[in-house]
């Protein structure tokens, strides 16, 4: 009972020391130790081994590492938030319409009233709540008609000699896909058929003044994607009607037979 206290003063006073001392010190420090019993000796070589073997565990140091690694995030990984989202997006449509400002006024005025044509047949449909077959009919000539005037205008665009486009297979053939696609929408008796062929043609056309085509300035780009929604969206409205009066048709039908 009387070596107990003096044991652990012995244990617990080498423990603090041991962190201050290096291995061979702390193995000499243990063996002239002739106070303690061997039960302390036994523990105070254990607890040498132990530490000469384990790393350091100072608990400032592992806050330190937890507080570093949880630091550590990198900053591209952060999610931008609606402001920046918003901005980056009003920033591209004023350059757009700054853009569609600085073209030529005659290019601006008679592209514009080319779409009159497209948007003016759904329109008078909408209002007068019928559908005009032969209405529409005029819609997809007028629609073949300017999908052969975006085709050929790549010829006129690469056969001048200090042009950036090369009169190659790539930019001469692939002008002559939207009269294609336009001719084959005419053959077509249906108008929904006629019109999602314009619609794909109008597409194709608008891909490769964008991609293929990238010297044309910015105003013709903008003007270009915007002729091409109205138009897309005109002759959509008009498919839409045409299946609409069809369905009216057939429930009037219907009604009339029961």
């Amino acid at each position: 009972r009387q070596m107990f206290p003096l044991i652990q003063r012995c244990y617990f006073h080498a423990h603090f020391k041991l962190q201050m001392l290096p291995v061979p010190r702390l193995l000499l420090y243990g063996k002239n130790k002739t106070t303690c019993s061997s039960l302390g000796l036994h523990h105070l070589q254990r607890d040498v081994c132990l530490l000469s073997r384990s790393p350091s565990l100072n608990p400032a140091s592992i806050h330190a590492a937890k507080l570093q690694a949880f630091h550590t995030s990198l900053p591209f990984f952060k999610k931008k938030t609606p402001k920046e989202s918003e901005t980056e997006d009003s920033g591209i449509l004023e350059r757009s319409m700054k853009s569609l400002k600085d073209s030529p006024k005659p290019a601006l005025y008679l592209s514009l009233a080319g779409l009159i044509p497209f948007v003016s047949v759904p329109l008078s449909m909408v209002i007068q709540g019928t559908y005009y077959p032969e209405l529409a009919f005029a819609q997809i000539t007028y629609g073949a008609v300017t999908a052969s005037f975006l085709g050929g205008m790549r010829w006129g665009f690469a056969l001048p000699e200090n042009s950036p486009a090369k009169p190659d297979w790539l930019n001469l053939a692939n002008s002559t896909v939207p009269p294609l696609l336009a001719w084959q929408a005419l053959l077509f008796k249906d108008v929904t058929h006629g019109g999602i062929m314009l619609v794909m043609a109008l597409g194709i056309a608008l891909h490769y003044d964008l991609s293929l085509l990238p010297t044309y300035p910015r105003w013709f780009k903008v003007l270009r994607v915007v002729g091409t929604v109205v138009m897309v969206l005109s002759l959509l409205a008009t498919v839409a009607l045409k299946s609409f009066s069809e369905e009216q048709l057939s429930k009037s039908r219907n009604k009339w037979q029961n």
